[in-house]
């Protein structure tokens, strides 16, 4: 295995002005790829930052934040990736954190002048010895060249060259730590998935700091050595334009982005033939809607489960039959030895059902700075947990029936909030779905559930248990309070930000 800097560099020399990039900002070649993170890297070096230390990385969706991530690379240093939908205090916390001397931007964030920013967090006490803005992205000038510092600061595959966070909805997030073979790894269980090579072309509709954007935009298409199309802020209407202009093959989205992508073909058809592969997950994927998106394209939909802390667990592949692919999160990998836990902690693989743990070679290390949480997420027998809750069928398939954390407990029930929302998201009127717990005095809690519609679509809670009750659902998990919104509030990183609508039913009238 080489690292990335490695493969960027033959594909330069091999094919120098071939796309590595598209779409968002400007459209930059391998060689200028190579050159503008190499120019940057030596620019750190001029700085005189020490190998290992933490610069943080705050800029748009675009080439510029490769760059800046195989700058760090060659230079030695570890990136901080922060989302660039992060609020002030998330930056503020994930570079004190981490430790980060440094700090690579725009010239604004969330309509702040980077600056300005820069000089709050240093009056904060935290330790930005020198900040770099650049609004083109540090995208560089092909008429420079590195320096010779670099020689012998280039990371190796297994050090660590990225933090970032896991795009959690309650609380401060935490940062997990990355080294480029776990990456490389989960790569190598991906290309067979999905068949992929460097004749396709990729369109990542994920932010570049968190995992699911970190392999389909900054690690396969770097090693097949094939173009990735960017968007600088994720649009339906701008995604699906981006397909059809450069024949996208391999589409990434999170789920809620390809279900606003289906509503946005309703309105606006397009020619998307050259689409044969969606890679979706982070969130519950809907039967209805990943099948429509399939029989609407002509692509097949697949899915990893895991998690940023774990990588790749099971996966699906071409080869299964779409009752697989859609239903299921695919088989275990051989290679992460799924193993099954009770609430006690006891080992249940045999029954085919509880919470999974991992061993194998896509596991972070963990999270930085954390040894409380690293208590909670790695046993002491060295199996990493996910945060969910798995049945494995007689077939091997792994399906997630619900999340750890992520109950109602109605009068003594245990209530899968992800059964609730994929049960609402039935509906024809809904396009998102949220399930989170009322608190009621009574029962303790109840099933609230909130909505986003499609367009020209209107919807009461009536309509709602009525659809449910003739489609077998389950009385107790009925929804008894509904809420309607405009959009449905997203985290950094695209999934739906739970929190945010917990502390909002707190201040509701539900009565």
């Amino acid at each position: 295995m080489r690292t990335l800097a490695s493969s960027i560099a033959a594909h330069a020399a091999r094919d120098p002005d071939g796309a590595a990039f598209l779409g968002a900002g400007a459209a930059l070649s391998w060689r200028g790829y190579d050159l503008a993170s190499t120019q940057l890297a030596a620019r750190l070096c001029e700085l005189r930052f020490a190998p290992g230390e933490r610069i943080g990385v705050l800029l748009p969706d675009g080439p510029g934040v490769h760059v800046a991530f195989v700058a760090t690379e060659k230079a030695g240093l570890v990136s901080v990736g922060i989302g660039p939908r992060a609020g002030l205090a998330e930056v503020e916390h994930l570079l004190r954190l981490s430790g980060a001397t440094g700090l690579l931007s725009g010239s604004q964030h969330q309509g702040h002048a980077t600056t300005e920013i820069v000089e709050r967090l240093r009056g904060a006490g935290l330790p930005l010895r020198h900040h770099l803005s650049d609004d083109g992205e540090f995208l560089g000038d092909e008429s420079q060249h590195g320096s010779r510092e670099l020689v012998g600061r280039a990371l190796s595959i297994d050090d660590l060259f990225l933090l970032n966070s896991t795009s959690g909805t309650t609380g401060m997030p935490k940062c997990v730590t990355h080294d480029q073979r776990r990456w490389l790894e989960f790569h190598a269980c991906a290309v067979p998935a999905g068949a992929l090579s460097a004749n396709d072309v990729f369109l990542s509709a994920i932010s570049a700091p968190f995992g699911f954007g970190i392999w389909t935009a900054h690690v396969t298409p770097t090693v097949l050595g094939a173009p990735t199309v960017l968007l600088s802020r994720f649009s339906p209407e701008q995604a699906l334009e981006l397909i059809e202009r450069h024949r996208v093959s391999v589409l990434a989205a999170v789920s809620t982005q390809f279900m606003l992508m289906l509503d946005a073909l309703e309105r606006a058809p397009r020619a998307l033939s050259s689409l044969r592969v969606l890679f979706t997950g982070g969130e519950a994927v809907p039967y209805e809607r990943a099948a429509e998106f399939e029989d609407r394209t002509g692509a097949r939909v697949l899915q990893f489960y895991g998690s940023n802390e774990t990588g790749a667990v099971s996966g699906t592949t071409l080869e299964d039959s779409r009752e697989q692919r859609l239903r299921t999160a695919g088989r275990p990998l051989p290679a992460m030895n799924l193993r099954l836990f009770d609430e006690q902690g006891r080992d249940v693989t045999s029954s085919g059902r509880g919470q999974p743990g991992c061993k194998g070679p896509t596991l972070s290390r963990g999270y930085y700075g954390d040894d409380a949480a690293n208590a909670r997420l790695i046993r002491d027998d060295g199996w990493m947990l996910l945060g969910d809750l798995v049945t494995i069928d007689s077939e091997g398939y792994l399906s997630v029936v619900g999340r750890t954390d992520d109950f109602i407990i109605r009068g003594g029930k245990n209530i899968s909030a992800p059964g609730v929302e994929r049960a609402v998201a039935t509906h024809p009127a809904v396009a998102i779905a949220a399930a989170v717990a009322m608190p009621d005095r009574t029962f303790g809690e109840r099933v609230c559930v909130y909505v986003e519609l499609h367009p020209g679509q209107t919807l009461t809670l009536e309509e709602v248990v009525t659809h449910l009750a003739a489609n077998d659902v389950s009385v107790e998990t009925f929804p008894e309070h509904l809420v309607v919104m405009d959009a449905l509030p997203r985290g950094s990183g695209g999934k739906i930000a739970k929190g945010d609508l917990r502390e909002d039913i707190k201040h509701r009238r539900t009565t």
